[in-house]
């Protein structure tokens, strides 16, 4: 295990040593660490820290678990013009990302209706690792949406001006669309609307509590037992087909930035036709997942209208907010009193920006901040703080972290128990397989819950509310 020097108990750091160019920076608690199976996740913070052009810090917040170069939950600034873009870095899943919606019910008004609605849903939305079938669309559809983002979704009638404004970005990122190969492109063209795999799910959620009443009626939580659905899914093969290309491309090209502690974090520099290229196509990809997301939105707005004969604006269904993991965005912060700019990656991780650090809807609150738990847990609704934008870079967790690798969950879990212990909490559970059932397994993951507490104590963000699951839907 490396050494680490506890800072308070939210923060730990990994001193530089050897070819590190900077400290590692871990938000993390005692009992979360001691979780720890080994030391492989404090290992890449480390490898992370050695690339050309990283600014302060290395950091990994309290989701912390293995990944691909970067650690899940891993946060790394790079200057712009010496700096290094990371495919490892952002991920295989680009902008897999959260949307929360919210809706008038309470829970009283709908407690006999959550199978009927994940069953209705479950329908209309394809889920699974290789289940295609979501809309028909062409290849001019397809360019469209890689290069206007959601802005494609709301000239066809699949999104209101209100879905723009509370998406990330406006659920559009600039981007040359011809960046992204062929080959992705027919991966993408039967995946848009459709859940996929893993840890992706769709959830109906009850508000279980209120921190900040004031903040969350700006964002649309009103009160305690109002019904919201959660949606977790990404640019599905696409993106993955994106990232691929240009692991490939940059393991071929000669001006590649090599780690020699670990191929996976193979770069570019940034201001390189290689590292231009793939940040086109990753945005192109990001534009895709808020596209996929958006329609799932759409779909769920049509199970509830079939449900309960009602149109969706009655029932108030509209977005909270729908936010992107796994990215590097072009940002300007304050480092030593000097603006720089700077590609951000968070890898398993998202943005946090307070009030005053956003524009738009959110600028008096900032935007919200959605930390999912495992199945059959909490999630959360969360806001960032001001001394974040400087500690983080504006940034938080995704989630609450794997403990178990999915192959040991298969070992350890049955899938009738998961659905059994599930159904003793009133949780109806809809799963394409049984070994998604295992793999997900509450168990699996960290407690949500310290997490948060590690969230909220570090500084990072302050919760906002709590919700918990009547209905899951896993792919």
């Amino acid at each position: 295990m490396f050494n680490l020097n506890k800072i308070n108990d939210f923060e730990y750091e990994l001193p530089k040593t050897g070819n590190m160019n900077v400290p590692g920076k871990i938000y993390i608690n005692e009992k979360l660490l001691s979780a720890f199976s080994d030391s492989e996740p404090l290992k890449q913070v480390s490898n992370v820290a050695s690339l050309p052009g990283i600014i302060k810090n290395s950091i990994a917040m309290p989701d912390i678990h293995l990944g691909y170069g970067f650690p899940i939950g891993g946060v790394a600034a790079f200057d712009y013009d010496s700096g290094i873009i990371s495919p490892g870095g952002v991920g295989y899943d680009i902008n897999c990302g959260v949307t929360l919606i919210k809706t008038s019910f309470n829970y009283n008004d709908i407690n006999n209706k959550i199978k009927d609605l994940i069953n209705e849903i479950y329908k209309k939305v394809p889920s699974g690792i290789d289940i295609k079938g979501g809309f028909k669309i062409n290849n001019n559809d397809m360019r469209d949406i890689l290069s206007s983002g959601i802005d494609w979704a709301y000239k066809n009638g699949y999104a209101i001006e209100d879905d723009k404004i509370r998406t990330e970005e406006n659920g559009k990122l600039e981007c040359d669309s011809y960046k992204v190969s062929e080959k992705a492109l027919k991966r993408g063209i039967n995946e848009l609307g459709t859940l996929g795999g893993g840890n992706h799910f769709l959830e109906i959620q009850k508000v279980d509590k209120i921190y900040n009443k004031e903040v969350a009626k700006k964002f649309g939580i009103n009160n305690e037992d109002q019904i919201m659905i959660m949606v977790h899914t990404g640019s599905r093969g696409l993106g993955h087909q994106v990232a691929t290309d240009f692991m490939n491309i940059l393991n071929e090209s000669c001006d590649s930035v090599r780690n020699e502690n670990d191929k996976q974090l193979i770069s570019t520099y940034i201001g390189s036709k290689n590292g231009s290229d793939y940040i086109n196509a990753m945005n192109a990809a990001a534009n895709f997942g808020f596209n996929n997301r958006q329609i799932i939105v759409y779909k769920i707005r049509n199970a509830f209208e079939n449900i309960f004969g009602k149109d969706f604006e009655s029932m108030d269904i509209k977005i909270v907010y729908s936010l992107a993991h796994n990215m590097a965005k072009t940002e300007e912060h304050i480092i030593d009193g000097k603006k720089m700019k700077l590609i951000v990656h968070r890898k398993g991780a998202t943005r946090a920006f307070p009030k005053n650090h956003v524009d738009g809807y959110f600028h008096d609150t900032g935007h919200p901040v959605i930390i999912p738990g495992s199945m059959g847990t909490a999630s959360y609704v969360l806001v960032g703080t001001e001394n974040n934008i400087n500690s983080t870079f504006g940034s938080s967790c995704h989630g609450s972290g794997r403990v178990l690798s999915r192959k040991k969950s298969n070992e350890y879990f049955q899938g009738n128990n998961v659905i059994s212990k599930l159904a003793d909490k009133n949780i109806y559970l809809r799963a394409a397989t049984k070994k998604v059932i295992t793999e997900e397994s509450p168990d699996s993951y960290k407690d949500i819950d310290e997490v948060i507490n590690v969230v909220n104590g570090a500084g990072i963000a302050n919760p906002i509310a709590r919700m918990v699951p009547l209905g899951v839907m896993k792919g």
